[in-house]
């Protein structure tokens, strides 16, 4: 052998006893130093379990439950250790009541993950799960949940339902895991982080044959899950469900404030469903039915739907009129059942004539606003009606109008005022106060929330300022809500102009108006009936209401879709609301009976 060839072998048995030298030292790091291969062995003998808190309850203002949490379980299934041969699906079945169906489907989606817990049914009860712990079924387990039960079976719109988390909420919230429920409408969505608490987690460990031997290392990496946090309410239970009684055959929403605070007393829309059709395992198909439904038990109308306000609205106008200078409580209008100026006409109904506006806003004449509305965009100290009717505009947006209140309620509607531009559009820009006529007496284009218009009773009770409506008292564990929810939001009307309106509310109900069925004895009710033009069927029935006249403790919007005068529906469920929550009884049998026996026809939803 040469030098040269005896050098290469040499070189090469380096080479090769320095690759062997490489390997053994990996090999002793990864046994003896590294850790990772260490805990991945362990997970295959341990089990990460998530505890769910329980979910936050809900009070009314006087600390009766709306929403408590019982237990129940999910079940789960890890297909790696499903004892296959031993294994019962029809034993497991019956002890569940899961169908064979729906358990060889899971089953088959299991298989694509193996060792990851995968959920084959919600909503397990506590004596169903204590059949099943029993059987030891191995690769299957249980994990405890909350679900949500109501006690008074009330205000399923109000307080919303909970739901398990989509695709598309834990995209925009990686907070959430698969298998979560949030609030998916409602109080419960609106307090969702207050209410849903912090997940914890216990760690057992597993035998090979699937059996929980115990916690793992004593529970040193446990954590226990927080509860979430208790609600108190501004809604008094009785009022709900006595609101929701009266409301039960027709459509339409009632809103109850209470003027001093801003609390939200009632809010009822209606149709309204069970809340508890919307928890356990036929969840689903509640849910899909109430889809269906042409009445829409699930659309909250109350903070939702847009509504032409009718003659409720010519409290607005007033006010207006006396801020802008254009008109004086004393001063007369004539009506001839109505307001006529060359073709154009809007009626009205028989009474004196000429009228002041106490008696105007009492007897609710359409000619009186028409003048008043005239006046206020053809104001000689403005361009033009343009300029005026931005001016008018801003003064109706300071009452809440044309936009959200800002409340603590998620999904609360703009309602609609048009602007200047909508004419313009629409008209070619040739348009004057004579077109848009029709807004004088709440009509038109205008479009406002039950909410909105419960608060414009709360602002003519507190002459002329009102605290955004609210429907959360206290949050358990904070000193105070929202700063927002403390402070006067005052309207752009002078408090010296609110007396003349509200007296007129007060001659409404108790001297010569359209609200006298309206008039409790001892209880200075002052209101405002509207009849709402309805283009697909019987006019709307509306009413607008607040008691006592000073210092008062209630104000309420009622709104009936299709129940024609505002005297004939709206009317006298406002008045019986206010009776019980200011009386505690009902001292008019006859009213209620009238009012439950109510037959409507709805032509819209019929067809």
């Amino acid at each position: 052998m040469t030098g040269n060839e005896l050098m290469r072998m040499r070189t090469l048995q380096a080479v090769v006893l320095l690759i062997f030298g490489v390997i053994v030292l990996r090999l002793a790091y990864l046994q003896l130093f590294n850790p990772r291969y260490i805990e991945l062995a362990r997970a295959n003998v341990l089990r990460h379990e998530v505890l769910y808190p329980p979910r936050g309850e809900v009070l009314d203002r006087n600390g009766e439950y709306l929403v408590q949490s019982r237990a129940c379980y999910d079940l789960m299934v890890t297909y790696r250790d499903i004892d296959r041969e031993g294994f019962d699906t029809a034993q497991l079945c019956a002890v569940t009541g899961l169908s064979r169906e729906k358990l060889e489907r899971e089953l088959r989606n299991a298989r694509m993950r193996p060792r990851a817990p995968r959920l084959l049914m919600s909503y397990l009860p506590e004596e169903d799960k204590l059949r099943f712990d029993e059987c030891h079924f191995r690769g299957f387990h249980t994990v405890y949940r909350t679900a949500r039960q109501y006690p008074r079976k009330v205000g399923g719109n109000l307080l919303g339902f909970v739901g398990e988390v989509n695709a598309g909420m834990l995209k925009r919230h990686p907070e959430y895991r698969a298998g979560d429920y949030v609030g998916m409408s409602g109080v419960e969505s609106a307090y969702e982080e207050e209410l849903r608490g912090t997940k914890g987690v216990r760690v057992l460990e597993i035998d090979t044959h699937g059996a929980v031997r115990g916690s793992y290392m004593n529970g040193r990496y446990d954590t226990v899950p927080r509860p979430g946090r208790c609600l108190t309410s501004t809604i008094d239970v009785r009022l709900q469900l006595f609101g929701e009684e009266l409301m039960r055959g027709k459509v339409g929403a009632v809103v109850a404030i209470e003027p001093s605070t801003g609390e939200i007393l009632m809010m009822v829309s209606s149709p309204t469903y069970d809340p508890d059709e919307l928890v356990g395992r036929q969840r689903g198909n509640h849910y899909m039915e109430m889809l269906g439904n042409k009445r829409q038990p699930l659309y909250n109308r109350a903070v939702k739907a847009r509504y032409p306000p009718g003659s409720t609205f010519k409290l607005v106008q007033g006010l207006i009129g006396m801020q802008e200078g254009v008109l004086r409580p004393g001063d007369l209008h004539p009506c001839r059942e109505g307001y006529r100026l060359g073709r154009l006409s809007m009626k009205c109904h028989s009474h004196p004539s000429p009228l002041d506006l106490r008696y105007a806003v009492s007897t609710s004449c359409n000619a009186y606003f028409c003048y008043v509305f005239r006046d206020i965009l053809d104001n000689p100290k403005y361009g033009d009606v343009k300029e005026g009717y931005d001016v008018w505009k801003r003064y109706v947006e300071s009452f809440g109008f044309g936009r959200k209140l800002d409340s603590d309620f998620l999904g609360e509607g703009n309602g609609y005022v048009p602007d200047r531009a909508f004419y313009d559009g629409r008209y070619r820009g040739a348009w004057n106060s004579l077109t848009v006529l029709s807004l004088s007496i709440g009509q038109g284009e205008l479009g406002c929330t039950p909410l909105q218009m419960a608060n414009l009773a709360a602002i003519v009770a507190n002459r002329g300022y009102y605290y955004i409506p609210h429907i959360v008292k206290h949050v358990e564990g904070c000193d105070s809500l929202d700063r927002r929810f403390y402070e006067k939001h005052y309207t752009m009307v002078d408090p010296k102009h609110f007396e003349p309106i509200v007296e007129g509310m007060w001659r409404s109900v108790h001297v010569d108006g359209t609200s006298r069925r309206a008039m409790l004895p001892g209880l200075d009710v002052c209101g405002k009936t509207g009849t709402a033009q309805n283009p697909r069927g019987r006019d709307h029935s509306t009413f607008l209401s607040f008691a006592p006249r000073n210092n008062p403790r209630i104000a309420i919007s009622v709104y009936v879709e299709n129940g024609g005068f505002g005297a004939a529906a709206a009317l006298p469920i406002a008045s019986l609301i206010e009776e019980y929550y200011l009386t505690d009884t009902i001292r008019r049998p006859e009213l209620l009976e009238e009012v439950k026996n109510m037959q409507i026809y709805y032509p819209t939803y019929d067809r």
